[in-house]
């Protein structure tokens, strides 16, 4: 279970983005420019979260018992606790 939370850090000047577990008060520079970061948001799930992925199409299914969706790496449903089955298209 991770317990820092993930944000999304932008270069202002490339536009270039990473998600790192940053912690507040500190400065994270892009070490290719040396320039500093700036916070664009958090990452959803919000810590302390079981699941290492981002919300985001490609890495979320539906709990087949409840219908909510949840990440791939679960095997639990966040919202109802039922077991899932494998997602589709693993095998």
């Amino acid at each position: 279970m991770s317990a820092r939370q993930r944000y999304r850090l932008r270069n202002p000047a490339t536009g270039r983005e990473i998600l790192v577990e940053a912690e507040p008060g500190e400065v994270y520079r892009d070490r290719d420019s040396g320039e500093t970061l700036e916070v664009v948001g958090k990452v959803l799930p919000l810590a302390p979260s079981q699941s290492h992925l981002p919300w985001a199409v490609e890495n979320l299914r539906f709990c087949p018992w409840c219908r909510q969706m949840a990440q791939r790496d679960l095997n639990d449903c966040p919202t109802c606790g039922r077991r899932m089955g494998p997602p589709a298209g693993t095998g």
